[in-house]
């Protein structure tokens, strides 16, 4: 079968970033109760507020704004001295945990040499999403990265929240739109100049991922490798429900979603990203962006 696009999910399904979220969250937070003598039932309930304002589960501001440790340390920069420990033990395991899949960059490079258009298409607000990018050297592959705007930034960070990407152009998402939004995705392709028989999307989830690629008939594969995080580590996920980012109002969509969920199966499914190559016969995307 022929294609020239590939679009992609990139949480859990190019690196595991469940693993990374809570690897380097947890060793913050240890150190955190270890330094101020604050027990969890204190510092969590203040992070998942915090979370809850900002939309998303990876404030990178997170212990400065907290009102215990404000309270103790008076001040963002008696918490940054005081907690230089935790902030270090977070980057650290951040640093450890932060990689691709095994086959992803090999098999994004075939594409690339090929002349495939690669679109990423992720939920996460575009500062955490671009950092992961950069590093994980995404952007000598990707084309366009399409993300959520961000929360609002402290000015003094300046320049310091623009990432320079070698290959990928960034473009955000409609304010407010989540998965699954057929109408986005085929926006995105007609954005591109792209047809829609002429592209691919891989995902990880079933219910949003391949129920939206389904929806807009473009040709579906499920990452089921991307689906296992959670089997051994139940305290990684009591931990981030603990601190989620969602509110009531984002619980009643999810359970929207589950509802008109069509339980239609996954038209393929991976347990590798490579066997993309060997399902597809991926040519040169020819047609014009604008």
């Amino acid at each position: 079968m022929k294609k020239t696009v590939l679009i992609t999910d990139l949480d859990n399904t190019l690196f595991d970033w469940f693993s990374i979220w809570y690897a380097s969250n947890s060793a913050m937070f240890d150190k955190v109760y270890e330094i101020t003598g604050l027990s969890s039932d204190v510092i969590l309930p203040e992070v998942k507020k915090i979370h809850q304002e900002h939309g998303t589960a990876e404030y990178a501001f997170l212990l400065q704004n907290l009102p215990s440790l404000l309270a103790m340390y008076g001040s963002e920069d008696g918490i940054n001295e005081a907690l230089d420990e935790a902030i270090h033990a977070f980057r650290s395991e951040r640093r450890k945990h932060l990689c691709l899949y095994p086959t992803v960059e090999d098999t994004l490079k075939t594409l690339k040499n090929i002349g495939v258009l690669v679109i990423a298409y992720t939920e996460s607000k575009s500062y955490y999403t671009s950092y992961r990018l950069k590093k994980l050297g995404l952007d000598n592959y990707i084309d366009y990265l399409f993300s959520p705007p961000d929360h609002e930034l402290p000015e003094e960070l300046g320049s310091g929240t623009k990432f320079s990407f070698s290959l990928t152009k960034p473009k955000h998402t409609p304010e407010g739109e989540t998965k699954p939004n057929p109408k986005l995705l085929l926006d995105i392709i007609n954005d591109l100049g792209a047809d829609v028989e002429d592209c691919v999307y891989i995902g990880d989830s079933e219910m949003k991922d391949i129920e939206m690629a389904q929806q807009a008939c473009v040709t579906d594969v499920f990452a089921r490798y991307g689906t296992t995080h959670f089997e051994n580590n139940a305290e990684g996920y009591e931990l981030l429900r603990a601190v989620t980012h969602w509110t009531d109002e984002d619980v009643e969509r999810e359970k929207r979603i589950k509802e008109n969920y069509h339980h239609i199966p996954p038209t393929y499914t991976v347990d590798s990203f490579s066997e993309l190559l060997e399902i597809f016969n991926f040519q040169m995307f020819k047609g014009a962006d604008s």
